[in-house]
């Protein structure tokens, strides 16, 4: 009988799940749960009974939810189907972790907050969420604390990468159709690459499974996100500054391009905290972004 740790990966199919499914490998028997079941079971995440069952008969040491409800947008029309994903199945993540003893490593986001701050965030700051999807997100975080299970909720910001749906495929997209690019300027936050992320999350666990890192006595949240910051222009700058794109590039105020959610206009999340109680450095954004793009390149 196998004597490796047993680690539940919920959302194995989104752009930090993929990046995890490789990542955690090295640190044991990784059961990649997802909705579609590509990569294992089937997860459903919108019933309680069946996420029940599903933890239960897998039994694990470990259990990583890098699932969610992200379509900022669409929250705002369908709240009791985000309510469901991003707040009440954390609930029962933790509940059933602490039936078990697992740990639990969460994923949360920068929306949790109003955008109205004159310095980065820290983990103490009061969270305002602009709408349906910062606001279920910040009641999935503390549904999942109050079990009392050994949880680290990390949020993160910006979230980019190689593969799935985010601002850097879409960029480049639209840097190949159209002539003209118009983008955001008065946003700012911090890009954070999936891999960094899927990387820095198993070097958490390996401390824990090593016994270095008691994950009850870490519990709590943390913010994780690329170094330094920038603005969505900044970003897709950055994106078209190191391609053959003909298309220009312009920055807009947020008011020209309205949608349906609000959108904080500042949230930079300070990671002081994360790197002293993990001990590990993390890399400027400008840095994660030039890595993702040789890999893509090559």
């Amino acid at each position: 009988m196998s004597t490796r740790p047993r680690i539940l990966l919920i959302g194995s199919t989104g752009q930090v799940g993929w990046e995890l499914v490789r990542t955690l490998a090295p640190l044991g028997e990784v059961v990649a749960a997802s909705i579609c079941g590509k990569y294992g079971p089937v997860v459903d995440l919108t019933d309680a009974v069946a996420l029940e069952r599903l933890i239960a008969g897998i039994e694990p040491s470990l259990i990583v939810n890098a699932a969610a409800y992200t379509a900022v947008d669409k929250a705002e029309a369908e709240p009791d189907l985000a309510r469901r994903i991003n707040a009440d199945a954390c609930g029962v993540i933790g509940e059933q972790a602490l039936r078990l003893g697992a740990g639990v490593l969460h994923y949360s986001t920068d929306f949790v907050f109003a955008g109205d701050a004159q310095r980065p965030y820290r983990e103490v700051d009061e969270p305002a969420p602009l709408g349906v999807y910062g606001e279920t997100k910040l009641a999935g975080e503390r549904q999942l604390l109050e079990t009392g299970a050994a949880a680290v909720v990390l949020r993160t910001s910006w979230v980019y990468g190689a593969r799935g749906q985010n601002f850097l495929l879409t960029m480049q997209r639209l840097f190949r159709e159209r002539d003209q690019v118009n983008v955001v300027d008065d946003q700012i936050g911090a890009p954070t690459w999936s891999r960094m992320l899927a990387e820095v999350s198993a070097q958490i666990l390996a401390q824990a499974l090593a016994g270095r890192l008691d994950l009850q006595a870490v519990r709590g949240l943390y913010h994780l996100s690329g170094g330094g910051q920038t603005s969505w222009y900044g970003f897709a700058r950055a994106i078209w500054e190191a391609g053959d794109y003909r298309a220009k590039l312009a920055p807009i105020p947020s008011a020209d391009y309205p949608t349906p959610a609000r959108r904080p206009a500042y949230s930079v999340l300070d990671n002081q905290h994360f790197q002293d109680t993990f001990a590990l450095a993390l890399p400027d954004w400008r840095h994660s972004l030039a890595q993702c793009l040789e890999e893509q390149q090559g």
